[in-house]
C-alpha cells in the first residue's frame, strides 16, 4: 500500500512538470509571432474621426530599423502644439490604433504624438516580436527620425502591456526619452512566463509545478529568435538609468498582475510613482477612471521630476 501511494505521489509530482515542458516547447514559436491586427480602412476611419474631433492632423511616418525592417506609423499634431512629443506604444497583437484613447488626451493638451506599429505588428515589418530586445533599437531609429524632422522640445513615452515594457526598455538605453508612463508592464519575460505557465490565473503554479514549461518556452524561443529571451527585462532597464516613471497597475489584472509593476517600482532609480486602479482589468485604467487617468498622465508629463 505504501509503495502504491508513493508511486501515485511521484506521478502527481512528475507528470505536471513534464507536460508543462512539452507545452513550453510547443508554444515557444507562438509568442514570437503574435497574431497581426491589420490596419483596416474601418480602423483608419475611426482614428481619423478621433483626430478630427480634437482638431489634430496626421501624416504617415516611415522609419527603417537598424536591421532593415520597415516601421510604419503616424505623426499626429494638435492644432496648437506645445513643442513636446509623446511616443505611444501599443500592446501585443494590436496596432497603432490601440492607443487612440491615450492620443486624444495628449492631443487635447497640446502634445504631438507618434503612433507606430511595433515590429511584427500591424503594417510594420520584422519577422518576429522580441518584446524590447530589438524594439529598443527600433525606438532609437524612430527618435532619430523625429529629432531630425521636428526638433522636439521634449520626448516622452506612454505604453501599455507589451508596449509599456518596450517603452521602459527604450528609455533605459536612450536618454532622449525623458519620462515614461507604463500601464500593466511586465517586469521581465521570465516573470511574465510564469503567469502564462499558470494559465494567467495561478502564478504560484507557474513558478512551481509548471515552471519547467516557462523555462522551456523562453529557452526555445530565445534559440529560435537568436536573442536571450530571459534577458528581456524592463525591471533591469529602470535600474540601469535614472528616469522618471509613472507606473499604472490594474488591480483586477490577471494577465500581468500588479506584482510586475511593483517589482519595476522597487527597482527604479529615478523619480517614480505607482497608481493602482481598483477594479480595472488588463490595460483598462482609462476606461475605469478616465478623469484620473487624464489628470495623472498630464500632471506627470508637465512635471515628471518634482522637487522632493
Amino acid at each position: 500500500m505504501a509503495r502504491r501511494l508513493l508511486r501515485i505521489l511521484l506521478i502527481l509530482l512528475l507528470v505536471p512538470p513534464l507536460m508543462a515542458t512539452v507545452m513550453g516547447w510547443m508554444v515557444a514559436p507562438s509568442f514570437l509571432h503574435p497574431v497581426r491586427r491589420p490596419l483596416t480602412p474601418d480602423l483608419i476611419r475611426e482614428a481619423d474621426a478621433s483626430f478630427a474631433h480634437v482638431r489634430a492632423r496626421r501624416e504617415d511616418f516611415l522609419v527603417t530599423a537598424p536591421d532593415g525592417a520597415e516601421l510604419r506609423g503616424w505623426k499626429v499634431r494638435p492644432q496648437e502644439p506645445n513643442g513636446s512629443w509623446v511616443l505611444l506604444f501599443h500592446g501585443v497583437a494590436d496596432n497603432r490604433v490601440g492607443a487612440i484613447g491615450q492620443s486624444e488626451i495628449l492631443l487635447r493638451a497640446g502634445y504631438s504624438v507618434v503612433m507606430m506599429d511595433q515590429r511584427a505588428h500591424g503594417e510594420s515589418g520584422g519577422s518576429m516580436a522580441t518584446y524590447g530586445w530589438l524594439e529598443r533599437n527600433d525606438t532609437r531609429a524612430v527618435v532619430d527620425a523625429l529629432a531630425a524632422s521636428e526638433h522636439p522640445a521634449h520626448i516622452f513615452a506612454l505604453g501599455e502591456s507589451m508596449g509599456a515594457g518596450i517603452a521602459l526598455q527604450s528609455a533605459g538605453v536612450d536618454p532622449r526619452i525623458e519620462a515614461v508612463v507604463a500601464e500593466a508592464p511586465f517586469a521581465s519575460l521570465r516573470e511574465a512566463s510564469y503567469d502564462y505557465a499558470g494559465l494567467q490565473e495561478y502564478a504560484l503554479l507557474g513558478k512551481t509545478l509548471f515552471a519547467p514549461g516557462a523555462w522551456m518556452m523562453l529557452y526555445r524561443g530565445g534559440k529560435l529568435a537568436g536573442f536571450p529571451a530571459a534577458g528581456v527585462s524592463p525591471e533591469n532597464a529602470v535600474a540601469a538609468r535614472k528616469f522618471p516613471v509613472l507606473l499604472i497597475c490594474d488591480e483586477a489584472d490577471t494577465t500581468l498582475p500588479c506584482r510586475h509593476a511593483k517589482r519595476i517600482y522597487a527597482a527604479a532609480r529615478g523619480p517614480k510613482s505607482l497608481w493602482m486602479v481598483p477594479g480595472a482589468f488588463h490595460t483598462a485604467a482609462l476606461g475605469f477612471a478616465p478623469e484620473e487617468f487624464r489628470r495623472r498622465v498630464l500632471d506627470f508629463f508637465h512635471n515628471p521630476s518634482p522637487s522632493p
